[in-house]
């Protein structure tokens, strides 16, 4: 039998009223963080993510009763509301179309009896986790649990390498380039390179397969930088992973000297073959990485391996310097159109319109005319204004290959080397902070003798060997070095070997610092 009308009706607005309740609650219990987990090459992120999510997931256990892996994450969440974490678990892929950081083959590795530690990473990668906290007051409890879901980002470190490009023309990028190629130490990886381009006229008629051997040649060289003076500033990143797709034409490019000639840029040159590459590679990187992920993601968590540029020598240190300035700024700006001085420059012509246009219209009889333009000008200019990063924190990496006592000169250090971006960040409004951790601890501290001294070192288990020995890495300034330090030997760099980790995870991983950088960069969503 059909309902009445009036029956129909009700059972709509009981329906609706059930929608409108739901979308309440989740506006109150449920807060999305989007977090980028950046930085170079071989500073750790894959570690980092993987240690970041078994310890949140062995604190959640057990209806939050799980081993306190976290504990300065425990004690934020009772000072704000009074928390409880009751839970944490991995949200199941759907249908994105990013893959999904592989989180448990990474522990596998780092638990098996043999532990390795997992392959740098070779493409894009995300995960989510949902956070369920617990109210503890009489109305918390009425309002609900809360939900966190922390969507974290991981990709390849030398993606971010090719940011900078974006702003930047086929022949600027050429001559940079070339210039740094042609100073030691970098030449001497590079002659081969740079002698073939040294007998190539950039208008002359493009060959592809002569074009296809300077891309090999060049790409040689920036791998045998990376790999033998462990450089870190090397572009394109993606002509430096394995898994790219380079067979692609439009990856077959390199930079070219003269690029910019009166005749080089004719269609049909070499010079006007690999400009029209570069500029398709400015655009699949806006297109792919950019514009498609960082977008939407609001806090940044740059890690650096101070120590390892350090060990690397002062070419290595540079470098590093450099690229992790350069790049702070990039993630905080973006480049390309939409650069910070460019952007900022339209939102204040829309702005300064919008006055105008109030002017013109300021006798006009129409009462709706004067709020329209104001809105428009405030939500143009929103929408070209640069949209601010709220939180970053530094992190050095690898803390646990120095004791105790030189952390301090650690993290010293790495403010000194991020200082003129993180001044930057400072004065668009976004709260910085330093960091040193280890994602695994793999090491505690000890006492040696050296040269007659008594020094603080670390004791651990290099990769490989089977016991324990003491190590003393070096001194770590808490400065930019002067030149006078690179005349001495260079920091000692032991691979360590993981400890023993439970491959089910219920006691978490042994760490330093995680909970003391969760705090700082998301601490204030919860």
């Amino acid at each position: 039998m059909s309902r009445s009308p009036f029956g129909r009706v009700a059972t709509g607005g009981r329906s609706l009223a059930r929608g409108a309740t739901a979308a309440i609650e989740s506006r109150l219990n449920e807060t999305t963080i989007r977090l980028a987990v950046t930085g170079l090459s071989r500073a750790g992120k894959t570690v980092f993510i993987t240690s970041l999510i078994q310890n949140l997931l062995a604190l959640g256990q057990n209806a939050g009763g799980g081993v306190n892996t976290l504990p300065r994450l425990v004690a934020l969440l009772s000072e704000h509301g009074g928390y409880r974490l009751r839970g944490v678990k991995v949200v199941a892929a759907r249908a994105e179309k990013t893959a999904q950081f592989d989180f448990a083959g990474k522990l596998a590795s780092l638990a098996a009896d043999a532990p390795s530690w997992p392959p740098r990473t070779e493409e894009l990668a995300q995960i989510a986790l949902y956070l369920d906290l617990v109210r503890r007051s009489t109305l918390g409890r009425t309002l609900g649990s809360r939900r966190i879901r922390l969507e974290i980002l991981d990709y390849p470190g030398e993606w971010l390498l090719d940011l900078p490009l974006l702003d930047q023309s086929f022949e600027e990028w050429s001559a940079q380039v070339l210039a740094s190629l042609a100073e030691p130490p970098r030449r001497q990886h590079a002659a081969p390179f740079l002698d073939f381009i040294a007998g190539l006229r950039p208008d002359g008629p493009a060959e592809d397969s002569l074009i296809r051997r300077g891309h090999l040649l060049y790409r040689e060289a920036l791998l045998a930088c990376r790999e033998k003076l462990g450089l870190r500033y090397l572009q394109p990143g993606r002509f430096l992973t394995t898994n790219g797709p380079h067979d692609a034409p439009f990856l077959w490019f390199f930079p070219l000297n003269g690029s910019g000639g009166p005749r080089s840029g004719s269609v049909g040159t070499t010079s006007a073959l690999l400009t029209e590459r570069f500029e398709a590679y400015k655009q699949d990187i806006r297109d792919n990485f950019f514009d498609s992920h960082f977008r939407s993601f609001n806090r940044q968590i740059m890690l650096v391996d101070v120590l390892g540029a350090l060990h690397g020598g002062r070419a290595a240190f540079e470098d590093t310097v450099h690229a992790a300035s350069d790049l702070a700024r990039g993630l905080r700006d973006g480049w390309g159109f939409w650069s910070r001085q460019r952007r900022r420059s339209l939102a204040r012509n829309i702005v300064h319109g919008a006055g105008a246009a109030r002017t013109l219209v300021r006798r006009s009889p129409n009462p709706l005319v004067m709020p329209a333009i104001g809105l428009a000008g405030r939500v143009l200019a929103s929408v070209v204004s640069p949209r601010p990063i709220e939180r970053v924190a530094f992190v050095a990496t690898k803390a646990d290959h120095v004791p105790a006592l030189a952390r301090d000169n650690l993290q010293h250090l790495l403010r000194a080397m991020a200082d003129p971006a993180a001044r930057d960040w400072q004065a668009a409004n976004t709260q910085v902070s330093f960091h040193v951790a280890a994602s695994i601890l793999s090491t505690e501290d000890g006492i040696a003798k050296l040269d007659g001294q008594t020094v603080q070192v670390v004791r651990g288990t290099v990769l490989g060997e089977a016991a324990v020995r003491p190590f003393y890495v070096g001194a770590v300034p808490s400065q930019i070095p002067p030149p006078s330090f690179w005349s001495d030997r260079y920091f000692e760099m032991p691979i360590f070997r993981p400890p023993a980790i439970d491959p089910t995870g219920a006691h978490g991983i042994p760490h330093l610092g995680l909970d003391d950088i969760l705090v700082a960069v998301i601490g204030d969503l919860l």
